[in-house]
């Protein structure tokens, strides 16, 4: 049996490199990056005061949103601080806690944003379907259940890829070829065998993700049937306009997800630049398109948003 020393169990800072092969766009690069963060920040940061402030937004499918608002925030701020800090500071050290903390909060918050997103399936569902038990099933009771349930349940999901990391020796390279640090990237520096973490790190996330898929996919199949059933046209339009923002958002979400899971598995072909550019879009874009397209395509939001303004404006 190979005994490895104890200071391998605690190594040394790791280097993120930033985007390989592109050093030195690395100062342009992170103008549009922090100026799509400050978006994200102000644009969630807002949606979040006026669902507190606006007593007519208290209602689950706000409350959701909030979630969602506030997931996003965690999103983008555990990988943009440090990815322009590589950018513009040149500060590429990053401790082994602060990696395995940036890492856990990367990786819980896609799974957190995925398990929203099917509550708020649910939520359009029992509002569509069984619009006269709407507030009889979505008790705050609850909605609090499900939003502390599918909270733990993300935290149980990604927990163990902390473990996972930390019973690896690291005596090779501590360079990592990224801007943050993510489960398996961080796992091949390790001198021995990481089975155990592709196996969980790869799947148990994935088909997590994958099962939320399938039931919002059947929550809008029941939608559809309900909708087609009703008899006047405006009356499906209006059931419909109420899933338009939520829609674009899974579109959002998923889309890319899945084509960098694709591309990961299968396209051998595309760079590794490629790879790093598009993981760090995702993290920032997502988060400050939502709450733009909540404000545009949902009444309630965009009238006490123009209300926000034009009474601060006023003054």
């Amino acid at each position: 049996m190979i005994i490895f020393n104890l200071s391998n169990y605690n190594p040394g800072p790791f280097i993120l490199v930033g985007i390989p092969g592109l050093e030195k766009c690395h100062v342009w690069i992170g103008i549009p990056f922090c100026m799509i963060y400050i978006v994200a920040l102000v644009g969630n940061c807002t949606l979040l005061y006026l669902i507190v402030v606006e007593r007519s937004l208290h209602e689950p499918m706000f409350f959701f949103l909030s979630m969602l608002a506030m997931t996003d925030l965690f999103l983008s701020t555990a990988g943009v601080p440090k990815t322009l800090s590589i950018f513009w500071l040149g500060a590429q050290e990053i401790t082994f806690p602060g990696c395995l903390t940036q890492m856990f909060f990367l990786h819980y918050s896609f799974v957190l944003d995925s398990a929203i997103l099917m509550a708020m399936a649910f939520d359009r569902y029992v509002a569509i379907c069984s619009p006269l038990r709407y507030t009889t099933i979505l008790t705050p009771k609850t909605i609090i259940k499900i939003a502390v349930g599918i909270s733990f349940r993300s935290f149980c999901i990604i927990l163990p890829d902390v473990f996972l990391l930390t019973r690896l020796p690291f005596c090779r390279t501590h360079i990592i070829p990224h801007t943050y640090c993510e489960h398996i990237g961080v796992a091949r520096l390790a001198c021995a065998d990481i089975s155990i973490n592709i196996w969980y790190g790869f799947c148990v996330p994935i088909m997590t993700v994958i099962s939320d898929v399938v039931l919002i996919a059947v929550s809008y199949t029941l939608i559809l049937c309900a909708v087609f059933r009703l008899p006047s046209r405006d009356a499906r339009q209006k059931a419909l306009g109420t899933c338009g923002s939520h829609v674009c958002v899974i579109l959002m979400f998923y889309t890319p997800a899945f084509f960098s899971i694709l591309a990961h598995r299968f396209g051998h072909n595309v760079s590794r630049t490629f790879h790093i550019m598009f993981a760090n879009l995702y993290i920032v874009i997502p988060p400050a398109l939502n709450p733009i397209v909540y404000g545009v395509k949902t009444k309630q939001i965009r009238d006490r948003f123009i209300l926000l303004f034009s009474t601060k404006g006023s003054e």
